[in-house]
């Protein structure tokens, strides 16, 4: 008889699952959808009323490039926008920073100023359109801007709806888009909450985000013990800066990754949702049920898409995305089949959005909630998974903190001898992928990507300089010694950096007020 397979997290994967494999407690683990622990999902009736909300990642080149690309995706159908910003807005860098050259409008759009901002949502009806923002350490920033916008259009910020990511522990773990040292960025965390409370009720303070983890190796294990565990830390810091639980642990999210190895994804979420309802209700005393809903937003893995033979990758995300939607997810971003080898074509775009939609209307998914629950198979990874996340994450605080873990380099090297052991098993072919290590062809199809013009960086620089020249640089000035002194003190920050931005200030500018202030984070070599 042949070896058992290993599950991604690394325990066996029985070739027959019985009765007894389940957990002996097993009801009391499930509870109803929509009931404590939320195993089978937060909402009673799940996808049976309305689908999840389909999003698609987007945002390259200029504003007016990405505000094109994002009529066309709601023309096509999506109900929801995701945009991504270039490197040099994630670090807190204007497009005419020297240290941004050669970045603008890469990964991202550029977002220098409010003017940027008007651009990238032209048109789109902020009330009717939820957004969510993958930017973390100036996400308050950005969140801002989009609020400015919106009242200049009309739009109170009572009536948005969406999410920025703004987990800046990830950062330092997994990714590196960080600016300032983790005490000042938890600090910027707490005042976000705090200010969203009263001025942006609808808005998702926070992603708390497990998906770069993965995409740097982490197993599902990993990615759920050490998300679940800087959420911990984010809800420890709100409550030591005078919040109560229940006035922001409703706007909490979550952002996971969905692989190929579906049992196991889905047996992963439900497990996430299980252990944050307990730490939420036993360690911290929520009362709201809101509070111990783990609300999440699912993308499909894109390290495990190919540029070799990029169209299998439709079959992988298809496969990710049925994962996120037997697990749960409330929002969902399918990769488009050739972002391994650039940014996605029009038309790549429109066929990822197009695998979710046959998802939600050609299948019986949408049917019934929580179809996998009772699954012998199911139900014991599930467990597994619960065991071993709350195990890694015992060790985690072992530490103390998060914080104080990855200030010793704990989750980081936690994760990098997981990727290395999966970078082996490709190498050797004991995993395999196809297309690069089996099933391989001769030689590969043309393909065209798209490409961003280099000549955005000088058309950016020309726009700033415009933009300095124009406004009224005493009022910039006297608003950014406002915000670097309650930065200095203990006021909430996010008051007088709307007040800078509305005068134009750019992103650069506020980012740099605060470096002044908070200095920079520089990774110890316990790294």
């Amino acid at each position: 008889m042949s070896e058992p397979r290993s599950s991604e997290s690394g325990f066996p994967i029985k070739g027959v699952y019985t009765p007894a494999d389940l957990p002996g407690d097993l009801d009391s683990r499930l509870g109803a959808p929509g009931e404590f622990p939320y195993t089978r999902g937060v909402y009673p009736t799940m996808y049976t009323s309305r689908p999840w909300t389909m999003r698609q990642y987007a945002g390259f080149g200029t504003a007016t490039e990405s505000n094109a690309r994002y009529h066309q995706l709601l023309r096509a159908g999506t109900m929801g926008l995701s945009v991504a910003f270039d490197l040099p807005t994630q670090m807190g860098y204007d497009s005419d920073d020297p240290i941004a050259h050669g970045e603008v409008g890469k990964v991202g759009v550029a977002i220098d100023s409010i003017e940027d901002m008007r651009l990238l949502f032209d048109g789109i009806p902020l009330d009717k359109v939820s957004t969510s923002m993958t930017i973390n350490a100036p996400g308050s920033v950005l969140l801002l801007l989009y609020q400015l916008v919106a009242e200049e259009n009309g739009v109170p910020g009572s009536a948005l709806n969406g999410t920025i990511q703004n987990d800046i522990l990830k950062e330092y773990i997994a990714r590196g888009t960080y600016i300032f040292p983790p005490k000042p960025s938890l600090r910027l965390v707490a005042d976000t909450f705090g200010y969203c409370r009263t001025e942006v009720p609808k808005w998702n303070t926070i992603s708390i985000s497990g998906y770069h983890m993965a995409e740097a190796g982490a197993s599902p294990v990993q990615e759920i013990a050490f998300t679940l565990a800087n959420g911990v830390e984010y809800v420890r810091a709100a409550i030591a800066a005078g919040l109560a639980v229940d006035d922001f642990a409703p706007r909490l999210s979550f952002f996971f990754v969905a692989r190929t190895t579906l049992l196991e994804e889905v047996a992963k979420f439900r497990a996430a949702r299980r252990i944050w309802a307990r730490l939420m209700r036993d360690e911290f005393g929520a009362k709201n049920p809101k509070s111990m809903m783990l609300r999440f937003h699912t993308q499909t893995a894109g390290v495990q898409l190919t540029a070799q033979q990029p169209e299998v990758n439709l079959v992988r995300v298809a496969v990710q995305g049925l994962g996120a939607v037997l697990g749960g997810t409330q929002s969902l971003h399918t990769n488009s089949f050739d972002e391994a080898i650039a940014l996605p074509t029009e038309k790549a775009a429109r066929l990822a959005l197009r695998t979710q939609q046959v998802l939600a209307y050609e299948t019986d998914l949408t049917a019934t909630v929580d179809p996998f629950a009772g699954s012998y198979v199911v139900e014991a990874m599930t467990a597994e998974i619960e065991t071993a996340a709350d195990a890694l994450m015992a060790r985690v605080f072992e530490h103390g903190s998060a914080v104080d873990a990855i200030e010793v380099g704990f989750q980081k090297r936690e994760i990098e001898q997981s990727a290395y052991r999966i970078a082996q098993e490709i190498d050797s072919a004991e995993r395999v992928v196809v297309g690069l290590n089996r099933f391989t062809i001769d030689a590969e199809e043309p393909y065209e990507p798209l490409r961003v013009d280099p000549a955005i960086e000088a058309a950016q620089a020309e726009r700033l300089a415009k933009l300095r020249a124009e406004r009224d640089s005493a009022a910039v000035k006297r608003a950014l010694v406002e915000l670097r002194e309650a930065a200095s003190g203990t006021d909430n920050v996010l008051h007088p950096m709307k007040a800078a931005l509305r005068e134009r200030a750019t992103v650069g500018e506020v980012c740099g007020a605060l470096r002044e202030v908070w200095g920079r984070y520089q990774p110890t070599d316990r790294f």
